[in-house]
């Protein structure tokens, strides 16, 4: 069957990645997560010391950089890896978390990052998601999606998130880093959080999981079915 690329945008905590990954599960597709791409970038950059206002610093330290996924049969999950060395455990904790959106304002890094996506979804079958991918990685993808939630759900599922990797935090620290990432994120100069031309809408406060996923693949399936009798037509 046709394959397509899948863009999925939104905020932080609304259950993008867990959502796409299990949308490229059923669909049999590639599933991408670019936030944990800049998450390994910032988590180098914490590491080496990077200072964030020097673009030499960050260029050099760009050049050192090797970002990429591998499955991990035990967990069923794409683990990330930076340099070779798995990383899935040390980009969630909330001194990545703290900085990532910084990290993912500066222009060297996007373009960096934006580089390997576009490389990485070229064959399509792919399910991506991040905050600018219907809009500057695949502003041409058939599906685009933008997810939302309300702020309190947001805070109590990234701390249901936190807990299941044994890292306590309190809620209201969680709401304020949320907060905090929403207005970065939204207003930064390059290529800032918002929904893309024809992506659709879902707001997840009510939705389970699974109501999501279902929601995803049919909307998938539509899309691929549209193409496969465009084609025909033509």
């Amino acid at each position: 069957m046709k394959k397509i690329i899948i863009a999925i945008d939104g905020y932080s905590a609304c259950g993008k990645s867990s959502t796409a990954k299990a949308v490229a599960q059923i669909l049999g597709y590639t599933y991408i997560d670019t936030g944990a791409m800049y998450r390994a970038v910032t988590l180098y950059f914490n590491q080496h010391h990077v200072r964030l206002t020097n673009l030499k610093e960050v260029e050099k330290a760009l050049e050192q950089i090797d970002v990429g996924f591998q499955y991990n049969k035990k967990s069923d999950h794409c683990d990330v890896y930076l340099n070779g060395l798995d990383v899935e455990n040390e980009i969630r904790t909330m001194e990545v978390t703290e900085r990532v959106s910084q990290v993912s304002t500066l222009k060297a890094v996007r373009d960096a990052m934006v580089k390997l996506q576009v490389k990485m979804g070229k064959k399509k079958g792919v399910v991506m998601d991040g905050r600018d991918i219907g809009t500057v990685v695949f502003p041409d993808a058939a599906l685009k999606i933008f997810m939302n939630a309300e702020m309190y759900v947001r805070a109590e599922r990234r701390q249901k998130e936190l807990l299941e990797r044994e890292q306590l935090v309190n809620l209201e620290e969680i709401k304020a880093n949320l907060a905090r990432r929403d207005a970065i994120d939204s207003t930064r100069a390059i290529a800032p959080l918002k929904k893309a031309e024809g992506a659709i809408e879902i707001d997840t406060t009510h939705l389970t999981l699974e109501e999501q996923v279902d929601e995803i693949v049919h909307l998938a399936t539509s899309c691929i079915l549209k193409e496969v009798r465009e084609n025909i037509m033509a």
